[in-house]
């Protein structure tokens, strides 16, 4: 084996879309299930032959809601990259949950086919929160499926949680993350919503709270967290020592990921592409035997320039930032030959910092906690122009 790989699959299905959400997935009937799903088999099972050289570390099922279809279509899936590709001993196999979907049956189904890790999307602990953006869970439903999944097995789980969502306020967000610590998860992903094009929130009269109030909510995440052993290790998420999430840190350190199912999207080698969207489309591409590379679209060579942009502005999402020595490696130039101004702004305003690690010995570029308050302003400063 001579490189590390991460699967993404991808699951487009719901039991309704919520109304903040712009991802790609919807509900369907029964037979578009079926059909996906052998259509998805086909492709673990064509690509692999691309990949026998590669080593994969992580794989997570995302969505939509992977545990919306039965849970014999997701294990089966599980089974056939198993079969099909050389998955490592120790993988972090995560899956996509959200309560109201998944009983204690299905998630004891899931840990008996390998998922050893479970990412909830519990977003608020208040039932009016949660009917405001169209979750179908209430909090009970929100606590009983966390506990179902200790009792399945489950000793490394995610909660997911938002702030700034309409008629939240400081008082009741703060109540929704002290509910979250109060069970113990082994990390804590806390999102700040963003309305986007396209949503029905996007065409809605919102009552959202001020920026004033949104900065508070932010501040306080990270105050309580530390406070109760979670360390931040990313702009939004936040982990137990041991439980940070392997797969999403491949994506900010520009790892090679292979995005399977409707939509997926892919890097690997420096090469960018997206799977087709439409699922008639998509699905297409599978029945017939032979090559499925016609699934593919926007494929696209990353230029040096692309490369180095990609590396600063997703390495400076972790609070650990970017290897200076890395940097040097990977692209034949010291960083300060192509960011020294842009750099230099930045540090003396107080936003980045350098330091040491002491594992490495490797100098480090990264966000000071002043930095991660205006880090999207940072961050695009590294587009070279």
């Amino acid at each position: 084996m001579n490189k590390d790989l991460s699967l993404y699959v991808h699951i487009p299905f719901c039991v309704r879309k919520c109304l903040y959400c712009d991802f790609l997935s919807f509900s369907a009937n029964e037979d578009v299930m079926k059909a996906y799903f052998e259509a998805l088999s086909q492709e673990i099972i064509r690509s692999a032959e691309d990949y026998s050289d590669s080593m994969v570390k992580t794989v997570f099922f995302g969505g939509g809601t992977p545990s919306f279809p039965n849970e014999n279509y997701i294990c089966g899936i599980l089974s056939d990259i198993r079969d099909n590709y050389n998955l490592a001993g120790d993988a972090e196999i995560s899956i996509e949950l959200n309560p109201g979907t998944a009983s204690f049956d299905k998630m004891k189904r899931y840990k008996e086919a390998g998922f050893n890790r479970l990412s909830m999307g519990v977003q608020s602990f208040n039932d009016d929160e949660l009917k405001r953006i169209g979750r179908i869970h209430d909090c009970a439903t929100a606590q009983k499926t966390y506990e179902d999944a200790r009792n399945a097995g489950f000793t490394n789980i995610n909660l997911d949680i938002m702030s700034a969502l309409p008629g939240q306020s400081l008082k009741s967000y703060l109540s929704t993350v002290k509910k979250a610590v109060s069970l113990e998860p082994e990390h804590i992903s806390a999102y700040s919503l963003i309305v986007e094009e396209g949503t029905p929130f996007y065409d809605m009269d919102l009552d959202l709270p001020g920026e004033e109030e949104d900065r508070e909510m932010y501040h306080k995440t990270a105050e309580i967290l530390q406070d109760f052993g979670y360390h931040r290790y990313e702009i939004s998420n936040y982990a137990r020592d041991g439980f940070e999430c392997e797969h999403n840190k491949v994506y900010w350190k520009r790892g090679n990921y292979l995005g399977l199912g409707l939509g997926a999207a892919s890097m690997v080698d420096d090469v960018r592409w997206t799977n087709k969207r439409n699922t008639d489309d998509y699905i297409s591409c599978f029945l017939a035997k032979g090559s499925y590379a016609g699934v593919r679209e926007n494929v696209e060579k990353l230029t040096l320039e692309d490369r180095m942009e990609e590396f600063m502005f997703l390495g400076l999402r972790l609070t650990t930032g970017v290897d200076l020595v890395e940097f040097e490696t990977l692209f034949g130039k010291k960083i300060e030959e192509v960011y020294s101004e842009v750099i230099c702004k930045y540090a003396e305003w107080g936003l980045l910092r350098r330091f040491v690690e002491e594992k490495t010995g490797h100098e480090h570029l990264c966000l000071t906690t002043k930095g991660l308050d205006v880090s999207n302003t940072v961050m695009a400063d590294f587009i070279i122009q």
